[in-house]
């Protein structure tokens, strides 16, 4: 059985993370898909901590509800090392989205390390679908704050689930 790890922040889940997670639950048996929290400053001082709009549960709940009609995919919360994750889960394979030659770059460096400091951290990268190239959750927050219509970036489920959690 082959399972496929895809980490992510998800803050929120777009609908170029559901195209990465639907093709690769075509693939794998076992698709775990992370909402990650990065705490690399715990292990790097130096290194800039990331801001959520979206609390760990409030991401958990809203990837939960987007991959829920997938049997084959997990939603579990995670923080530390994906390094560590690969194993804790058993995953066979890393699977990274990438839209564009940036995105290869900055997961290329993360890969390169995972591999170094695990041999079992193996990535491969789906190429993103052209019509979800463009997206990212960054321009979906954005978007929310400002009170746009979302449905071209957020799955519906999601988007129900923003409406019922209004932000302060």
């Amino acid at each position: 059985m082959m399972t496929a790890l895809i980490p992510g922040s998800y803050n929120p889940i777009t609908l170029g993370h559901m195209d990465i997670i639907t093709r690769t639950a075509q693939k794998f048996d076992r698709v775990v898909v992370a909402v990650m929290t990065n705490d690399m400053h715990k292990y790097v001082p130096s290194a800039p901590r990331k801001h959520y709009l979206f609390n760990e549960k409030e991401r958990l709940d809203m990837t939960r509800l987007a991959c829920a009609h997938l049997p084959n995919v997990e939603v579990i919360s995670a923080t530390g090392m994906l390094i560590d994750l690969v194993d804790t889960v058993g995953a066979d394979l890393i699977i990274k989205g990438v839209r564009n030659e940036a995105d290869f770059a900055y997961e290329q460096e993360h890969a390169l390390y995972n591999r170094a400091h695990n041999p079992r951290a193996e990535t491969v990268y789906l190429p993103a679908d052209p019509a979800y190239d463009r997206l990212s959750s960054t321009l979906a927050r954005k978007r929310l704050e400002a009170g746009e219509n979302l449905t071209d970036l957020l799955p519906e489920v999601v988007i129900q689930w923003l409406n019922a959690h209004p932000r302060a």
